[in-house]
């Protein structure tokens, strides 16, 4: 079946709609706006965390002995890989916490939220 040339620029319209939309989503995300995975990695840090780093601004100058998400987040080497590299690695200062590899995703992507431009 020949595709006529009304559907061939019905598709190509559908992606570049397509396309713009993610961008939007993208561009909304990225000034300010937790996506579902961070808010789920600030619960994770809640939980988990909060007794040793101060895991949001409101928190920070606290008496936490590790150091503070926000500092972390913004360190020139912290990357989504250099987070998922620490968090598999045990270290004798912090407790060994065994992620699953959604939540060492969440937890890294609320971190990184954390990063100023």
């Amino acid at each position: 079946m020949k595709m006529s040339r009304t559907n061939w620029i019905h598709i190509v319209l559908a992606v570049i709609l397509a396309l713009v939309a993610l961008f939007f989503i993208r561009l909304h995300n990225a000034s300010g706006a937790q996506s579902s995975s961070a808010a789920a990695g600030h619960r994770l840090a809640e939980a988990w965390c909060r007794e040793c780093h101060a895991i949001e601004a409101a928190t920070i100058g606290t008496a936490n002995p590790g150091p503070d998400f926000i500092k972390i987040a913004n360190q020139i080497s912290t990357t989504a890989l250099s987070l998922k590299v620490f968090l598999q690695t045990s270290h004798g200062n912090m407790p060994n916490l065994i992620l699953k590899a959604d939540e060492t995703d969440n937890l890294i992507d609320y971190i990184l939220s954390l990063k100023r431009n």
